[in-house]
């Protein structure tokens, strides 16, 4: 120990110095995650320019800091990311959440536990980075089924795929990690199931605190989505003609209510020259039937996800033909709100008139207007200035709407509507990349890299889409968290740590000390990284053992566990990054709901394991 601080170099303070001050802005949240890891960054690139080591540990210069930007870890992250925004793109993940939604109207409580079940159980035995993956669309769905804000769901998630990778030895590469020094350090084995006893205590005791306690940390932060669903109450008049082979054809209602309609309100049915209005009481439609229906953006875009047979009437003009003839890939539909603009040369015409699709190559969908209900075919309405216009078009038609004088468009209000055409090939690389990814044949950086290239290369994400689902605040928050701990290892802080722990808490007794290991290493885990934390103190903790004169098997346990707790830092852990955009966070808000659930977990670690290790005979 003594020697360990008169060898280090006034390097490693500079780094302790560089990562306090870092985490304290990033709790602040005075400055954007940006500015205060491209700060942190540039700063440990000034002090190892200027004076660069070569230890035994290794060499720390300029090329080390920066290869953090190159990490496997960080492309595979990126690259699950571009296959998420792929899988939701398609429509890939639309039946499996109409299938759990269906559930979770008649229970939304046993489906919402049910479905975090699956995730802590799958994670206990395949990589918990494609699982949560794989439930974020998911979860969002409920959230806003439920009507709550996806922040109150999306860290839950991320923390018990945590809780089950700390259940088995093959949970998380961190437990393969540390097994794999554990036996080359003192030739023992871990077994499979040696975690589970203490690591299903520990995840019961997560989930308790997440209910109990943790929903009033969680914030209820509204999603950048806010406008449109502040928009998704408006009513808007669209028609369908049921031409021959439509599949409403003979359809009918019931109690009123057309059960293929699902919360639309149909306003008016118009048969030949004969209008038919409500009540509907034993009604089918007939052939040729033209029906005036009422309903909101979601609902119009729901029922073009599920049966868009149905729509076919409207979308009927929507053939967009390729400008390319070469071009096989089908254009992305987008959905966008507009306004009939003050002086517009559409007011006083119908849509008939104006010809909008031959001009715009756009369909109008469907007529907003507040003043009062319209009964009426929709290509007879006469447009008034500030009616409000449900347009479907190709995004680059979409996009040249900005310039039409006519209309004033609602950007905020786009969006792209998922190709269900590509759900089967999207469905496919998924599934690919989780298999070879689980059964080791390729690791998951590789996996991840050519599964979001197959993503655009078979046309279910154009570049535009992919470029779009990285998030910028991950790639410089992984480069310069990976600076950081690369510099504490590299520097001898980290060893520093570890043995001043073991001389320290060595002298009270076992249980201090493997509560002292279990606090540290989940302290060194949010800021280092759990791999590299669980590699570092294994070797640590068995000199630590065998110096007070115990099992080296308790406290690389305690490491085991330690290093599992990533939960107070969004750069802790994969999973954290991963629900961080959708979830909508703060770094703050990890470390609010994070810090507390790690003390929690060390006191109740404290008490049980050296009861188990005793009931088993270790300690």
């Amino acid at each position: 120990m003594e020697q360990l601080l008169s060898s280090a170099p006034w390097q490693m303070w500079a780094t302790f110095l560089v990562i306090g001050i870092t985490i304290v802005f990033y709790s602040l949240d005075k400055f954007s995650l940006e500015i205060v890891s491209a700060s942190a960054l540039i700063a440990l690139l000034l002090i190892f320019h200027f004076a660069p080591l070569d230890l035994e540990t290794g060499s720390l210069s300029i090329q080390t800091l920066l290869a953090g930007f190159a990490s496997p870890a960080l492309f595979a992250i990126l690259g699950l990311l571009i296959i998420g925004q792929g899988m939701f793109q398609s429509g890939a993940l639309e039946h499996p959440t109409e299938y759990l939604l269906r559930w979770h109207d008649r229970s939304p409580i046993i489906i919402t536990a049910v479905i975090f079940l699956i995730v802590m159980v799958v994670s206990a035995f395949l990589n918990n980075t494609p699982v949560v993956v794989m439930f974020i669309p998911i979860v969002a769905a409920i959230a806003s089924e439920r009507k709550i804000s996806t922040s109150k769901l999306m860290m839950p998630l991320s923390f018990l795929s945590i809780f089950g990778g700390m259940t088995t030895i093959i949970g998380s590469s961190t437990n393969l990690l540390a097994a794999e020094s554990y036996r080359a350090t003192t030739g023992g084995e871990i077994g499979f199931f040696e975690l589970t006893p203490i690591g299903l205590i520990l995840a019961a005791t997560g989930i308790i605190y997440l209910i109990v306690v943790g929903k009033f940390f969680l914030p209820d932060r509204a999603s950048q989505e806010g406008v449109e669903n502040q928009s998704d109450g408006k009513h808007f008049i669209a028609q369908i003609e049921l031409a021959p082979g439509h599949p409403l054809i003979g359809h009918g209602a019931k109690a009123g209510l057309f059960p293929d309609l699902p919360d639309i309100t149909v306003r008016m049915v118009q048969r030949r020259d004969k209008a038919i209005l409500p009540p509907y009481d034993d009604f089918e439609f007939h052939l040729h039937d033209v029906i005036i229906i009422a309903a909101t953006r979601s609902a119009l875009t729901s029922l073009l996800k599920a049966n868009p047979e149905i729509l076919e009437g409207i979308m009927a003009d929507t053939s967009i033909e390729h400008e390319d003839a070469n071009n096989q890939i089908p254009p992305q539909l987008t959905m966008v709100e507009a306004i009939v603009a003050p002086g517009s040369r559409m007011t006083g015409r119908s849509i008939a008139q104006i010809g909008f699709h031959y001009q715009t190559n756009c369909v109008i969908l469907g007529i907003e207007r507040r003043s009062r209900m319209i009964r009426a075919r929709m290509n007879t309405i006469r447009l008034e200035a500030g009616d409000v216009l449900l347009i479907v078009g190709a995004v680059r038609d979409v996009h040249a709407l900005r310039s039409d004088r006519d209309v004033l468009l609602l950007e905020t209000s786009m969006k792209e509507l998922p190709d269900k055409r590509n759900a089967r090939i999207a469905s496919l690389i998924f599934t690919a990349v989780v298999i070879a990814t689980a059964t080791g044949l390729l690791s998951i950086a590789i996996s991840a890299i050519a599964g979001a290239t197959a993503m655009v290369a078979f046309g279910c994400l154009n570049v535009r889409q992919a470029a779009r689902a990285i998030d910028q605040r991950i790639y410089l928050l992984i480069g310069a968290a990976l600076a950081m701990g690369v510099a504490l290892e590299r520097t001898g802080g980290a060893r520093l740590i570890g043995e001043a722990l073991a001389s320290s808490a060595g002298g009270f007794g076992p249980v201090v000390l493997i509560s002292a290991f279990f606090i540290v290493c989940a302290a060194i885990t949010n800021v280092l990284s759990n791999n590299a934390t669980a590699v570092l103190f294994m070797p640590i903790a068995i000199s630590a053992a065998n110096s007070v004169g115990i099992d080296p098997h308790v406290l690389a346990l305690t490491v085991i566990f330690g290093a599992n707790c990533s939960f107070a830092t969004p750069v802790a852990y994969q999973t954290n990054l991963l629900v961080m955009t959708p979830g909508h966070y703060k770094f703050s808000d990890f470390i609010r709901v994070g810090g507390p659930l790690i003390i929690v977990i060390w006191i109740v670690y404290s008490i049980i394991a050296p009861l188990y290790f005793r009931s088993i005979g270790i300690l």
